[in-house]
């Protein structure tokens, strides 16, 4: 499997069946089996490839999201007497290795330059909306614990990943418009090419 093609499982964790939707309309034509099959994939919008590498950007953020959890809550972390720091800390640590494991893996470039070139990209291409949604995300979970819980959630608990799963959309949303700046302004400018 192309380390792309988790964007779609990890979407359908926070988004359910408009995931589905989504795999259907734009990433289910770009398959090796589907362009087999049909040869030419359907021409995307600007508007779905803002979708798409939104989702892709979101991805970096829900698997960061994952792994701060299970190390958070494994190893029992805190700081300041709360594990909601480490949490963040982590998620957003997390989410920034992730995005550079996405373009180091998904990069042309070889040896010593794939680890420079999949840095730039990222720094170019995917921090403003990482960071971005990031803060939406951490933003939900610090006023949910804070101000209407008063207590940490743990992850044992639905209402937990409830709550993760309203900030991931919330995330998905806040890192939309600075998604479509940087397409706008060239840094995802490969995006816009037709897919080989």
């Amino acid at each position: 499997m192309k380390v792309m093609e988790i964007v779609w499982p990890a979407t359908g964790l926070y988004f359910g069946p408009a995931a589905v939707l989504a795999y259907r309309q734009w990433g289910r034509p770009q398959s090796p089996r589907w362009r087999e099959r049909h040869r030419i994939p359907p021409r995307r919008s600007r508007h779905a490839i803002t979708i798409i590498e939104t989702l892709h950007c979101a991805t970096h953020c829900v698997l960061g999201a994952i792994i701060a959890t299970l190390v958070t809550f494994g190893f029992s972390l805190e700081l300041f007497g709360k594990r909601l720091w480490p949490e963040f800390i982590g998620d957003y640590v997390a989410a920034v290795v992730v995005g550079l494991a996405f373009r180091y893996f998904t990069g042309a470039d070889t040896g010593g330059r794939r680890a420079w070139a999949a840095m730039r990209r990222f720094l170019r291409g995917d921090l403003l909306s990482v960071s971005v949604f990031e803060l939406a995300l951490l933003g939900w979970l610090a006023l949910m614990e804070l101000m209407v819980f008063h207590e940490t959630l743990l992850p044992s608990s639905p209402v937990f990943w409830l709550i993760v799963q309203i900030g991931l959309i919330m995330g998905f949303f806040a890192a939309w418009p600075p998604t479509l700046w940087l397409i706008r302004h060239g840094a995802k400018a490969e995006l816009l090419s037709p897919p080989r």
